[in-house]
């Protein structure tokens, strides 16, 4: 296990916090201190996630550290499977919970990437641990909304992340004639910018590998299609067929023309690592981004900048990191355990500390935040959320495949837009 310094006013504030929520509990009677709440714990818990490097590990360092903490006598095993959003990860997952061999826990996304499991009988229904620990309080309704599954809960969050964002190099934009401070009020005039940069030598925007073009893919439909008939697309209100979304993906084809060739050998820190680099002005990622720049030595405003992706100002589009209790854990005492820290507030200041999202409690000093995260605990309050489709809150696993399949063959040159279109349709089935 790695130690991380905590700072003075982060220390008290983390007291304080979990002084006064186990004052309520015990007035309340429905809840033990969150340290004690599991007495006794197996002598492990193997926790599955696709948090392998950079930030993402630094983030379950944390957890793990204050795993440690209350939990001395409970092992941490480590199953982190590398790859993109996941991908890698998920195909090994399904193949252990087929062979009735789960981990303790393991990572999911929020949302409708729940449903497969809880219909495959694969995880447990954990509202009980939300009584004992507080958690329906602690949480906004607008995320616990997304979390019930037929009435029930099966995970808990260990934060909120943010989509739509665009991250640029000031220097790049300036250098192509531009307002480095610019944000665009819509994706025409982001192409625009795009024109101008590419005159200037540089590269527009920055992609990598399939899950970040379906990642771009989302924002381009938000910004077009507007929220509500966004969301349509995934609850059945919003037709595929339609002109709308015929307009929207040939903005996202106009889009894409100015990526990236090698795009498809890379994953989104090599996409970032352009920006950084001055080799290209935007990419278009999570807020997971921003840590990559600050651990980079790069200073926000000076060497990055950021905005909503163009057309989507005033909406979230959310995704949360979860974990679960598998149906047969071998070990459902330790599981309990790490639910325990996930969802605590110590737990959730440091990994979200490490990692740029914010946490999903709301009963966290935001001061204790970046200034970028100051401004998503903010968003996040106030504007309009809507599910992420690359990050498994808009869909199931299965429609998220297909719309990737698609994508990608559209994007290396193996479909038109019609086609393209026509298989979209095909996977909203």
């Amino acid at each position: 296990m790695t130690s991380r310094p905590r700072p003075a006013a982060l220390a008290a504030a983390v007291v304080l916090a979990a002084a006064s929520l186990t004052a309520c509990a015990d007035q309340s009677g429905s809840a033990p201190a969150a340290a004690n709440t599991v007495e006794t714990a197996t002598s492990e818990v193997e926790v599955f996630t696709w948090w392998a490097s950079g930030s993402e590990k630094v983030g379950l360092d944390a957890l793990v550290d204050e795993l440690g903490a209350r939990h001395p006598h409970v092992r941490f095993v480590d199953a982190a499977v590398a790859g993109g959003a996941g991908s890698a990860a998920k195909d090994l997952l399904q193949s252990r919970l087929q062979a009735n061999d789960p981990p303790d826990t393991f990572q999911v996304h929020a949302g409708a990437e729940l449903w497969d499991y809880v219909e495959a009988g694969q995880i447990e229904d954990v509202a009980h641990l939300y009584v004992q620990l507080g958690l329906r309080d602690a949480f906004p309704d607008e995320l616990v909304e997304r979390l019930l599954v037929d009435g029930k809960i099966y995970s808990i969050p260990a934060n909120i992340h943010r989509a739509n964002v665009v991250w640029a190099n000031p220097g790049v934009l300036a250098a192509a004639g531009l307002d480095p401070a610019a944000a665009y009020p819509t994706v025409e005039d982001w192409l625009a910018a795009f024109e101008a940069v590419e005159a200037a030598g540089r590269t527009p925007l920055a992609v990598a590998t399939t899950w970040t073009q379906v990642h771009l893919l989302e924002t381009i439909l938000l910004a077009e299609l507007g929220p509500e008939a966004y969301v349509g697309l995934w609850d059945g209100t919003t037709d595929w067929a339609s002109a709308e979304v015929t307009a929207a993906l040939e903005t996202f084809e106009r889009v894409m023309s100015f990526t990236n060739s090698d795009r498809d050998g890379l994953d989104w820190p090599d996409a970032t690592q352009r920006v950084m680099d001055g080799e290209a002005a935007f990419t278009v990622m999570g807020d997971w981004a921003a840590v990559a720049f600050t651990e980079a030595g790069k200073v926000e405003g000076t060497d990055f900048t950021y905005f909503p992706v163009p057309g989507t100002h005033g909406v979230f589009d959310f995704l949360a990191d979860s974990f679960t209790l598998p149906v047969g854990a071998p070990n459902p005492e330790g599981a309990r355990a790490w639910l325990e820290v996930v969802g605590s507030v110590e737990g959730q200041v440091e990994f979200n500390l490490a990692k740029g999202s914010i946490p999903a409690r709301v009963d966290i000093d935001p001061t204790l935040f970046s200034p970028y995260q100051q401004t998503a605990i903010s968003s996040f309050t106030e504007d309009t959320i809507v599910p992420s489709l690359a990050h498994g809150a808009a869909t199931r696993i299965a429609w998220l495949n297909a719309i990737s399949d698609a994508t990608s063959r559209f994007t290396t040159g193996g479909s038109d837009l019609e086609t393209f279109q026509a298989d979209l349709v095909a996977a909203a089935g």
